[in-house]
């Protein structure tokens, strides 16, 4: 007992100094410093954008109606007169937390069913892989136009329908993670002396699992929102007057010749947050990827 306390120690000591290793390869790769510095200024203009600018996002005004970019309006004025700018900013809460919660919803239930799978096996793991086959099967927009014709159109659904097509990727890779490390000495020895399934799976395997779960995370966020920018460029998502990116495109789609500022701003918005966000998940690849760090 004593030596399988001391080598579990051992082993989450080891484990630690790994992901302070990785940490600190991090903060040494110049464009994923860029990238999450850039992240971060962007959350913070979403939270802010109610005190950043004098305008409310919903606010009307016909005689403002598409006004170039000018001192009082930077991004110029939508076909309502309501202030781009505003919009754009407080676009940024919806794009980023449809992002985050889709890919929660996929990380969970891909989470759980991909440590079932590779950790139980036998014909449980064949029921549950051929499901993320099937999925697979269909590509992920049309995946979650299907869940969106299901459910409805709304924002919420969207982040289901988006999330859920997500889940194989998590599934897959938790299912590799956990086949690779069930048969790993100390979790023998944990089974040995009757510890639970559940602990050693939260415990003893999901710890030296998460690495690469993370950084397909990050990844997957970005994804998620270029997603709902198609989603709810559909119309399949977010109804106006929210001031989503993709809707913004989709409203401002018939006023590009009069009006190009419509398109430009929520257009380099949506490109600048999913390049941070691959540069910062490229980085976090690099960083936990002991093969490279070697190099």
């Amino acid at each position: 007992m004593h030596d399988l306390s001391s080598g579990t120690l051992a082993r989450h000591s080891k484990a630690e100094s790994q992901t302070v290793a990785s940490l600190k390869e991090l903060i040494r790769i110049p464009y994923a410093v860029v990238g999450l510095i850039v992240l971060l200024l962007l959350i913070f203009f979403a939270i802010a954008s109610p005190y950043l600018t004098p305008y409310e996002y919903d606010r009307l005004d016909a005689m403002a109606a598409l006004q170039s970019p000018s001192r009082d309006h930077p991004f110029g004025t939508d076909l309502f007169g309501r202030d781009q700018l505003t919009r754009v900013l407080r676009g940024g809460r919806i794009s980023l937390m449809v992002g985050l919660v889709a890919v929660s919803i996929g990380t969970s239930i891909g989470l759980i069913t991909g440590a079932v799978a590779g950790y139980r096996g036998g014909w449980i793991d064949e029921v549950i892989s051929r499901t993320y086959d099937i999925m697979l099967a269909f590509p992920g927009i049309l995946l979650a136009l299907a869940i969106i014709a299901v459910l409805g159109p709304n924002l919420f659904n969207l982040m289901i329908a988006i999330g859920i097509g997500t889940v194989p990727a998590f599934g897959r890779l938790t299912r590799g993670q956990f086949l690779s490390l069930r048969g790993a000495d100390y979790v023998v020895a944990a089974r040995t002396i009757g510890v639970s399934d559940v602990r050693i799976l939260a415990r003893h395997i999901l710890p030296n699992a998460m690495a690469p779960i993370i950084v397909l995370m990050t990844l997957s966020v970005a994804g998620a929102i270029l997603a709902s920018a198609a989603l709810n460029y559909l119309g399949l998502g977010a109804s106006p007057p929210t001031p989503d990116w993709g809707l913004m495109l989709a409203e401002s789609r018939n006023y590009i010749r009069h009006g190009w500022w419509l398109v430009l701003f929520p257009g380099v918005a949506i490109m600048i947050t999913v390049i941070a966000i691959n540069a910062l998940g490229d980085g976090l690849r690099d960083a936990f990827d002991p093969w490279i760090r070697e190099k």
